[in-house]
């Protein structure tokens, strides 16, 4: 298995990290490289910011469970974590309860009915640079306030308002930025300066950036929070709160109404499941199309040997680009919101499909993607993830997001809630690529009141009847190839959770035809035989992009650990590429 000398702590720049991997090529196969997971007896939360962690363990601690822990991180991370942490956005929860039963929420954005399928082109059909990710055109419906209550007053045992008020203590009182925190501020201080809203906010009164060792006051958003806390989900979709961001999207071109939020509802859907190598997936189903392409790859790969064949193996890396490179025309060209396009889940899923696949994929030879391009198809990174587990083995799977980095740049003034530019995940036009690089067809164009599709992931595993993980990442289109990859390192070459989450990636989706590639994830040799193969592997050092993975694993660190019976009962892991998180347990 691979080494990564990747430290917990501050989050390091990108000439560091490249700096420390080089140093990994040179470590010792066996040795210790990536911390030791986080290990507790009773709960624990994994989330991208510590305070948040402290919260969802503390609750825990007085008696809550994992749904609750849940809801309560959700309102943190709007405070301590504004890149992607939100009530403004939208996501969805994976939830696996004690005796077994799963079930999923959809508290995903979506488009206004003002909205239509042209609304981001100009005259001659061309797409408008920055229409669909900057500004109140490219806000979508929020969700995570009715996501949050529906599955506390559904499944949670606490009161909103105990949940709800340690966030509301962070904003009212403020917190002091580490250097984590401040590295998500980093390349948007300039867009933030441009709404005076979000600039009050998240510059100092001179219009300087904060810097380590600041405090983080954010008293509108306090008072919104309150509000909620208060008088439930109707302060959000029926109030004030609802008015005010109507009113400032009225204000600056965008189409955001009253009845957009009146009509908003969160969807409790069938998880996509699937089995690989004995253990049982749960994922997300559509609207996202994380659960049934992870199921589709994982399908696909089961076929292959990984574990004889070697993690970063060529014949290994082959498989899982050759298997993405088919799921991804999938998920690209057929997938959609479930209440406007029927997706073909039970075909995707099955593993007659994949055994298709596979014989049509040459061992020796790279595919062609415009090879496999559909009959009539014309040619976030900012997001969050947390993972739950308490006392009972219930588990949590959170993944959320504004979208972009600080979403549309934009707070809707007297409410601190920044807002989403989710609007750019629908096809603004078939075969242009998104902020992600995504060419998407038909299936996921704009309608009012249609959910977008994601790539977000949320995924809880079992073994023999009981939790055995919990796993996802943020990263836009990454998601699901960061997901799968963490699993894989699990299942089939034996990686502790931390490795797993920590080691180095790779990503193909289809189009553009390209393998990208963290810096030291490939050996130059493997990169010499893929190249001779015929894909074009390019080294991608925007390390920002590859997603930050929460992960918890059961009955041991490693499924050696598992199988030998002396494991902690829960083991937690924070991606090391992020700073500001924290594994905690108790």
């Amino acid at each position: 298995m691979p080494n990564s000398c990747l430290k917990s702590g501050p989050r390091l720049k990108s000439v560091s990290i490249i700096l420390m991997l080089a140093l990994c090529a040179f470590v010792p196969q066996g040795q210790a490289a990536s911390p030791e997971p986080v290990k507790a007896d009773h709960g624990m939360v994994v989330t991208a910011q510590h305070l948040a962690s402290d919260i969802g363990v503390e609750v825990l601690r007085k008696g809550g469970n994992a749904i609750d822990a849940a809801v309560a991180v959700g309102y943190a991370l709007a405070v301590v974590y504004p890149t992607a942490g939100n009530i403004g956005g939208g996501g969805f929860m994976t939830i696996r309860f004690k005796d077994g039963k799963t079930t999923f929420l959809d508290f995903r954005e979506r488009a206004p009915i003002g909205a239509t399928k042209t609304m981001y082109l100009d005259d001659q059909g061309n797409l408008v640079e920055g229409l669909s990710t900057e500004g109140y055109l490219a806000v979508g419906v929020p969700g995570p306030v009715m996501g949050f209550e529906l599955a506390r007053n559904r499944y949670g045992t606490r009161p909103l308002n105990e949940l709800i008020e340690p966030a509301i203590k962070l904003a009212r009182e403020g917190f002091v930025l580490e250097q984590g925190d401040i590295d998500s501020f980093d390349g948007e201080n300039e867009r933030l300066a441009s709404d005076p809203a979000a600039a009050a906010i998240f510059l100092k009164p001179d219009g300087k950036p904060f810097a380590v060792g600041d405090r983080l006051v954010q008293t509108d958003l306090a008072a919104s929070l309150a509000s909620i806390a208060e008088k439930g989900t109707d302060a959000f979709y029926r109030g004030p709160i609802a008015d005010a961001i109507v009113k400032a999207s009225t204000d600056k071109g965008g189409i955001l109404a009253k009845q957009d939020f009146e009509r908003y509802q969160v969807r409790e859907l069938e998880p996509v499941s699937c089995n690989y190598r004995g253990y049982e997936i749960v994922s997300s189903p559509p609207p996202s199309s994380g659960g049934v392409i992870i199921c589709e790859i994982l399908n696909i790969l089961e076929g292959y040997p990984l574990s004889y064949l070697g993690y970063g193996s060529a014949e290994t890396v082959h498989a899982m680009i050759e298997a993405m490179r088919h799921a991804y025309v999938d998920r690209n060209t057929a997938l959609g919101d479930p209440a406007f396009v029927e997706n073909p889940v039970a075909k995707l899923v099955d593993k007659a499909y994949a055994k298709e696949i596979r014989a049509k994929i040459d061992p020796f030879k790279a595919g062609i993607s415009e090879a496999l391009m559909p009959a009539g198809f014309t040619e976030s990174k900012e997001t969050t993830h947390y993972s739950i587990v308490d006392d009972e083995g219930n588990a949590v799977a959170v993944t959320y997001t504004l979208n972009g980095s600080f979403g549309a740049g934009v707070v809707a003034p007297g409410t601190g809630i920044l807002l989403n530019n989710e609007m750019d995940d629908f096809t603004a036009k078939p075969g242009a690529p998104n902020l992600y690089g995504l060419v998407q067809g038909e299936a996921n164009a704009i309608e009012p009141g249609k959910t977008p599709l994601s790539s977000m992931s949320p995924t809880i595993i079992s073994k023999d009847g009981k939790p055995f993980m919990v796993i996802g990442s943020p990263g836009g289109a990454r998601i699901i190839t960061i997901t799968l990859e963490a699993i894989l390192n699990v299942i089939d070459h034996g990686m502790t959770i931390q490795e797993a989450v920590d080691a180095p990636r790779i990503h193909h989706q289809w189009l553009p035809d390209k393998v990208f590639m963290e810096p030291y994830a490939l050996s130059p040799d493997t990169r010499k035989l893929l190249s001779s193969m015929g894909h074009d592997v390019e080294i991608d050092e925007n390390w920002t992009i590859w997603g930050q993975a929460a992960g918890i694993l059961v009955g041991g660190e490693n499924i050696a650990e598992i199988d030998a019976g002396g494991g902690a009962r829960y083991n937690g892991a924070l991606d090391s590429r992020i700073g500001a998180g924290a594994a905690r347990g108790y």
